[in-house]
């Protein structure tokens, strides 16, 4: 009742009408025949991407579904959508649990590869992951013409940096503050040394004493020289340990976006055979 329904309304040219009842049959009966008329209908009225998914569906039983002459028809009338009237996407993306979108709407998930036909013109390709950064990418199609491409995406991370290893300006540090200890020592001991050497002197010239012709004090004045350069030397290098310190905080910066699709556009296939591609990167 619905598909004689149907066939009336497409044969007085009430297409409007004519889909609807086509559709309405299809939901109680799946068939090509119904598909190719519907596919005829939605051509008509200009929705091609409509008609093409009906036709498909209308030869998805194989040879012999539909008789010679209507199978002819639906495969003539689809190179002739892919050709005149329609383009086609193909998209890669290997990072798993990425979410590809076109035109705004889910397409799929990776890893994994899709391929859509869709009307002439401009169409956008977005991939989003957490962690990544979203790639949006804009691809002009001709009819007739598929834009195949491969989708990648780089992490978005904050990465920190410094100009010399960390341990470098605390070894400084180490340095500086291990001269000052030695230092120390030192000048405690010329001092050390200097007031023995002068007990001795003492009690040896008590009550006098020949005049020596030794310097008795000079290893403990060496002694006390060597030390204060040893703290100065000390003092320097906790100094500069102190300023590498400051100069070698951690210096912070966002990854590069490295990150986007490559796109090359060639013939779109037909049903019998993919034509040679002519590559165009974008």
């Amino acid at each position: 009742m619905l598909f004689t329904e149907a066939r009336d309304f497409h044969r007085r040219m009430m297409l409007a009408e004519a889909r609807e009842k086509y559709e309405a049959a299809l939901a109680f009966w799946e068939h090509p025949e119904l598909r190719l008329y519907l596919g005829r209908v939605l051509r008509s009225i200009g929705l091609p991407l409509l008609a093409y998914d009906n036709l498909r569906l209308s030869l998805r039983w194989g040879p012999g579904s539909l008789d010679a002459a209507k199978e002819q028809e639906a495969r003539a009338a689809l190179r002739a959508l892919m050709a005149q009237e329609l383009a086609a996407i193909e998209i890669r993306c290997d990072e798993a649990g990425a979410t590809v979108l076109l035109d705004g709407k889910p397409w799929f998930v990776g890893p994994g590869a899709e391929r859509r036909m869709v009307t002439p013109g401009e169409h956008v390709i977005t991939a989003r992951k957490n962690g990544y950064f979203t790639v949006v990418k804009p691809i002009l199609v001709l009819a007739g013409k598929e834009a195949s491409g491969k989708l990648t995406l780089s992490t978005d991370t904050v990465v920190a940096t410094q100009r010399w290893p960390a341990w470098l300006p605390w070894a400084a540090v180490g340095v500086g503050a291990a001269l000052g200890v030695v230092g120390g020592g030192l000048m405690q001991h010329a001092n050390t040394n200097h007031e023995d050497t002068h007990e001795r002197l003492q009690a040896a010239c008590d009550p006098s004493c020949a005049p020596s012709s030794h310097d008795e004090y000079e290893g403990s004045v060496f002694e006390n020289d060597l030390a204060i350069g040893t703290l100065i030397a000390g003092g320097a290098t906790v100094l500069t340990g102190t300023v590498l310190l400051f100069v070698n905080r951690p210096h912070s910066y966002r990854t590069k976006d490295r990150g986007g699709v490559q796109v090359e556009l060639r013939p779109a296939a037909s049903l019998e055979a993919a034509s040679l591609s002519a590559r165009l990167v974008f």
